[in-house]
Parts: structure tokens; C-alpha cells; sequence
């Protein structure tokens, strides 16, 4: 049985970067805007964390550093594909281009450096006596907590609110919602820089409490993940809750594989998270094949007052 506690506790710390690209991605989306610039703000969020952290062993600062760097690329983003009715593909393309290119030639400085951090641990007495569940929620730290009540926010923000109400008809319908007096470009702004800084916060996850050194390309593709997952939750923060978890857990059981020596390279349990995302998309396409999309109906198509439909 404790193998099957650091198993789980093992998937939750890995599963919680993707849990945040993939409610940044989310939040992005509902608004009608595709994102595709993940791994580039996640690097950002990361190597900036690196930097901002050696130079002042803050971790508050750290932590608004990399906010206000992933959110400057969301803005960035959120100007070219609002304002400038620019292809929302190429945009987020040119973001994880432009991402990845800066963020290795500012990483070179720290590169292999070892962060000195430690992230606290929050610990909830009523919930750790319990037998086995017990000995998972006491090793959570502050920021796995986070990324829960994020969660949970983001699923009454959007379900349970006029705002989240708002939100769905600016991602459908943002000609009607224009004329009910709805702010589409208002809206579409604060969620694709907010969505942002979920990305850049993975990106702070994943090097000061996950994998605590810079290493050029550190994200090994997991944004790239985190935007299929985003079909796979449909959509729902609540989802992608069981979607982070499921593929970290699949990651972290392909390094405790290894650790058997049962003769597998080692690069083919690397391949296992990606593998999976492939056949899970499959399967979702099939099954669906003959069902109506659920995905915001205006999703990558710019919109200003002039248009007619």
C-alpha cells in the first residue's frame, strides 16, 4: 500500500503543471480564443523563476515575477488576436517560438544551478488521520492546495455565476453578446492574460517545487499536452482536475519503472504520457464522431462590431 501512496502522491505533484496550463487553456478558450502558446509561457514562467529566484531566494517575489512575465505574453497574444483580428494559430505558435528561444538564451546563465527552495507544506489535521488518504494530503504543498481551490473557483466562476454566464456567450454568440452589452474584447482580454498566468504559474511549478534546476526545454512538451487535455476535460475545470492527475500519474509511473531495471529504454517510458495523449484523442474523436461539438462555437474566429452574420 505505500507504494500506491508515493505512486499517487508522485502523480499529483507531476499531474499539477498540466493542471494549471490546462485551466489557463481552459479560460482562454471559453472566451472564443485559442491558445496555443503554452510551452512557450510555461518556459517563460520557469526560467524567470530561476533567475528572479537565485537573485533574491523570495519566493513571494518569485512567484509575482513570473505572473507578471506570463501575463505580458498573454497580453501580447491578446493584442494580436483581439485587436489585430490576427490568426489565432500563428499567434500562439509565434508565442511558444518566441517563449522557447528567449527563455533558453536567458536560461544559459543558471543552467544546472540548484534552487535552495522549499515549498511549505500545508497540512489539515481532520483530513489526515484518515487511514492511507491521510499520509497523500500530508505531503501536498502550498501550491498543489492552490491549484485545487483554483480549480474548484474556476468551476463555480464559470457554472455557478452571471460572469461564467457571460463568458459561454462571449465564447458562442459575441455578436449577440455585443448587443446585450456584454464587453467581448474586455472579456476576451482579462481571460487570455489571466489564462496566461495559470501557464506561467505551471511554469513556476514545475522548476521551484517539481524539478528544482533549469535545463533548457524543461517542459519537454507538456504544454503541448496540456492543450489536448483541454479537449479531454471538455472544457470543465472539474475535469481537467481527473485529466492533470491521470496523465502525471501516467508520467511518474514511467520513471518508477524504471526504477525495476525490467530492461525497457528508457525513452520508450518517456513516450508513455505522449502515446497516451495520442490514443485518447483518437478515442474521443471517434466516439464523438457523430455528436455535435461542445467547444465554444466561436472558438478562433476574430470578432468586431462591424461583422454581420
Amino acid at each position: 500500500m505505500d507504494v500506491v501512496v508515493l505512486l499517487v502522491t508522485a502523480a499529483i505533484s507531476a499531474g499539477t503543471p498540466l493542471l494549471f496550463a490546462i485551466l489557463g487553456g481552459i479560460l482562454s478558450e471559453k472566451a472564443g480564443v485559442i491558445h496555443l502558446g503554452t510551452e512557450g509561457i510555461m518556459l517563460i514562467g520557469a526560467v524567470m523563476s530561476c533567475i528572479f529566484f537565485i537573485q533574491t531566494e523570495s519566493l513571494v517575489l518569485t512567484f509575482c515575477i513570473a505572473l507578471l512575465a506570463s501575463a505580458a505574453l498573454g497580453f501580447i497574444h491578446a493584442f494580436l488576436c483581439i485587436t489585430l483580428r490576427a490568426n489565432q494559430i500563428v499567434s500562439g505558435l509565434a508565442i511558444t517560438l518566441f517563449g522557447t528561444g528567449l527563455s533558453a538564451y536567458l536560461g544559459k546563465a543558471v543552467a544546472g544551478v540548484a534552487l535552495p527552495v522549499s515549498i511549505p507544506k500545508v497540512s489539515i489535521g481532520s483530513l489526515e488521520v484518515i487511514p492511507y488518504i491521510g499520509n497523500i494530503f500530508s505531503n501536498f504543498d502550498l501550491f498543489i492546495w492552490m491549484s485545487i481551490l483554483i480549480t474548484v473557483l474556476l468551476y463555480f466562476y464559470m457554472y455557478k455565476t452571471s460572469w461564467g454566464l457571460h463568458l459561454k456567450a462571449v465564447g458562442d454568440s459575441p455578436s449577440t453578446s455585443d448587443v446585450m452589452g456584454i464587453s467581448v474584447i474586455g472579456f476576451r482580454y482579462v481571460h487570455v492574460i489571466v489564462g496566461s498566468m495559470l501557464m506561467g504559474l505551471s511554469g513556476f511549478y514545475l522548476i521551484m517545487a517539481y524539478s528544482p534546476n533549469w535545463i533548457e526545454g524543461m517542459t519537454a512538451g507538456r504544454g503541448w499536452i496540456a492543450i489536448a487535455l483541454i479537449i479531454f476535460a471538455r472544457w470543465n475545470p472539474l475535469y481537467a482536475l481527473g485529466c492533470a492527475y491521470f496523465f502525471g500519474g501516467l508520467d511518474a509511473l514511467g520513471f518508477r519503472i524504471q526504477l525495476f531495471e525490467i530492461g525497457i529504454p528508457s525513452y520508450f517510458l518517456k513516450m508513455i504520457p505522449y502515446v497516451a495523449t495520442i490514443l485518447v484523442l483518437m478515442f474521443i474523436g471517434w466516439k464523438n464522431r457523430h455528436k455535435p461539438s461542445i467547444e465554444p462555437k466561436s472558438l478562433g474566429v476574430p470578432y468586431f462590431r462591424e461583422q454581420r452574420f
